[in-house]
């Protein structure tokens, strides 16, 4: 995993070496968020230093619930002052912090990124996982919609064998392109989800260049090596005494633009060059 990597790489850049300095204790919740809070709760009895958590909101929030006292450093999905994970980012206070990754906030430059793409688009699809609270990625969406003129149809999952109905309804409703939200449950089907948009033609933009990898059209988002090599440095300091209430939560400064041109051409696409001049990486 190339996310795990990069954590143990801050690690080693903090100055612990999993097996020689540090034991990690690994529990997965494979993508299914009720067990979040059992796992959670057996780490706390395992009197663990420090938990770190990802797969977004829920996780942090199922660590929260079970201990006031251990570090958490938490890889965010969105706004964790909004959603009351912490209190600020500049001082997040209590014992949780760690990286918010701009998911919500990156969706209307995605429309724009797709609009550029795919120009005679009139509508456009939205894939959420309805089991997350999408409420906010949908407003703003429709919102940027409404001010390129265009329209929006919102297509919700919450399990795999849903997402044949979603792009089937997407298909009959002539959307021109599909843009597919941020949520780790995607993140782990994201080979059946590229093999469905090239079956039914669609043109899809995604968060993580790791779509892009596995043959999708598009992605534009922040790094999660980059983060998850972040969050293993702040273990490394709250092991060595800092306390994550004076831990900023950190938000990436740069995005990463990955263009897969075999996918386009498969489309009948062209990438016009002011999208390949500000690829960060183009995949041919």
């Amino acid at each position: 995993m190339p996310a795990l990597t990069a954590f143990r790489q801050g690690l080693g850049e903090a100055g612990y070496a999993e097996g020689q300095s540090v034991a990690i204790e690994y529990r997965w919740a494979e993508f299914q968020y009720d067990r979040a809070s059992a796992l959670a709760a057996d780490l706390v009895r395992r009197k663990v230093d420090v938990i770190v958590t990802s797969g977004g909101d829920p996780t942090a929030f199922a660590a929260k619930a079970v201990t006031s006292t251990i570090p958490i450093v938490n890889v965010f999905g969105g706004d964790p002052v909004a959603t009351g994970l912490v209190a600020s980012l500049a001082r997040p206070g209590g014992n949780l912090t760690g990286f918010s990754l701009f998911t919500a906030d990156l969706m209307p430059k995605r429309l724009e990124l797709l609009s550029e793409l795919v120009p005679q688009a009139r509508m456009f699809g939205l894939l959420v996982n309805e089991n997350t609270h999408p409420e906010r990625i949908i407003r703003d969406v429709q919102e940027a919609a409404r001010a390129k003129g265009v329209q929006l149809q919102i297509l919700k999952a919450g399990a795999e064998g849903e997402f044949e109905t979603a792009f089937a309804s997407l298909v009959q409703s002539r959307a021109g392109a599909l843009l597919v939200a941020n949520d780790p449950f995607w993140f782990g089907r994201r080979e059946q989800l590229v093999a469905l948009a090239a079956r039914y033609a669609v043109p899809a933009i995604y968060e993580w260049r790791e779509f892009t990898v596995a043959g999708g059209l598009i992605s534009y988002g922040t790094s999660r090596s980059g983060m998850y090599r972040q969050a293993g440095i702040y273990v490394g300091r709250i092991l060595k005494g800092a306390k994550p209430s004076d831990l900023p939560v950190q938000q990436p400064t740069t995005f990463e633009l990955v263009v897969n041109l075999k996918t386009a051409k498969a489309l009948g696409l062209t990438v016009p060059p002011s999208i390949l001049a500000r690829a960060d990486e183009v995949i041919e």
